[in-house]
């Protein structure tokens, strides 16, 4: 059975013309840094972000980990937003294997005030720690964009106190792709980047950490120290390529079924849609106000074909991508309404 999965844009799986540049990688041995295929990945990521360097990385949560592994004493101090990835979703890494402690700003629906950010850097002084980083994130986790003039202003603050910038770039292009410019226009405005190839890219695997040489140089050693040197990975690297070449120009086509999928849900009596965050491919919709149990709306989704996670405070998350059609979404919206409707004449009845 064919599954529409709305859970993430990590569910994809690799186009026919990743598996056989796949099947016919030319491949040697990385931790050697002797894999063409692998090198020529890190070569053209690092051209794309305008960096002087660049490292293939088993997962994103590796590579944030690795900027602030590269870039940080431990004891230091790195300022992020309440509701980051680096906070909430990465296992409490920076304190195990970096040592920092966060200095969490709340943000306007996840966007931080360059004023906010300047008050937060600790002053020099016996009793605190050394204020080293500023970590951003673009595109959100709540499917918004951050202004380019929002993080150009930050990167300024950052520059002033000598501070690093590093970027959690998971959707790098996703958020280029919303404000209709390249990747490099938003990493200009940052010392290091993380983005996913596999996290609406299709890629199966990986993803890529940019910088500046020295800085790739050690985080390459703290790849290895931490178990990420990899071998013949020029078959995992061989769909990134296609992923930065021809993946990235598609993305606005999940944005607008993610935009007909928000504006149908809006039609539906009782769901509330939050269609002006509705920037990417993701889409915040909540059914409390039609008086259902959203298991039950979960559970009947997945007799019909429709995989999605759980609500979250009432709130469930969709993620359009490319395994997602607008047929697809069509049948969804049909599959909710129907669901809602039966529920409405059961309970009158």
């Amino acid at each position: 059975m064919r599954f529409i999965d709305y859970r993430s844009d990590t569910v994809t799986t690799p186009t026919k013309e990743m598996r056989y540049a796949m099947a016919e990688a030319i491949v040697g041995d990385d931790v050697y840094c002797d894999d063409p295929t692998v090198k020529l990945l890190e070569e053209r990521a690092a051209a794309v972000t305008g960096k002087e360097a660049a490292l293939f990385v088993p997962s994103g949560t590796m590579g944030n980990q690795l900027a602030i592994m590269s870039s940080t004493q431990r004891g230091d101090e790195i300022i992020v937003e309440e509701s980051c990835h680096i906070l909430e979703h990465e296992v409490g890494a920076t304190a195990v294997i970096s040592g920092v402690q966060l200095r969490i700003i709340k943000g306007t629906n996840g966007v931080m005030s360059p004023r906010d950010v300047e008050n937060a850097i600790r002053e020099e002084d016996i009793h605190y720690p050394r204020t080293s980083m500023v970590c951003l994130e673009n595109a959100l986790s709540n499917g918004t964009v951050v202004p380019i003039d929002n993080m150009k202003a930050i990167y300024e603050v950052a520059k002033k106190h000598s501070l690093s910038i590093h970027l959690d770039g998971a959707r790098l292009f996703n958020a280029a792709a919303y404000l209709g410019v390249s990747a490099f226009e938003i990493t200009r405005y940052t010392d290091s980047v993380m983005f996913c190839l596999s996290k609406g890219l299709c890629a199966p695997v990986g993803s890529i950490l940019a910088g500046g040489t020295h800085f790739i140089e050690k985080a390459r050693k703290n790849r290895k120290l931490l178990g990420g040197g990899m071998r013949q990975a020029g078959i995992l690297a061989a769909a990134g390529l296609i992923a930065i070449a021809d993946m990235t120009k598609r993305l606005h086509v999940d944005h607008e079924n993610a935009l007909y999928l928000a504006q149908g849900l809006a039609k539906i009596p009782g769901i509330t849609v939050d269609i002006e965050s509705t920037h990417i491919n993701m889409v915040f919709f909540d059914v409390t106000n039609t008086g259902l149990n959203s298991d039950s709306l979960l559970a009947f989704l997945y007799e019909k074909g429709i995989k999605a996670n759980g609500a979250y405070k009432g709130v469930f998350r969709f993620v359009t991508n490319n395994d997602v059609s607008r047929q697809d979404i069509e049948y969804t919206l049909g599959c909710i309404k129907s669901f809602i409707e039966d529920c409405a004449h059961a309970g009158r009845t």
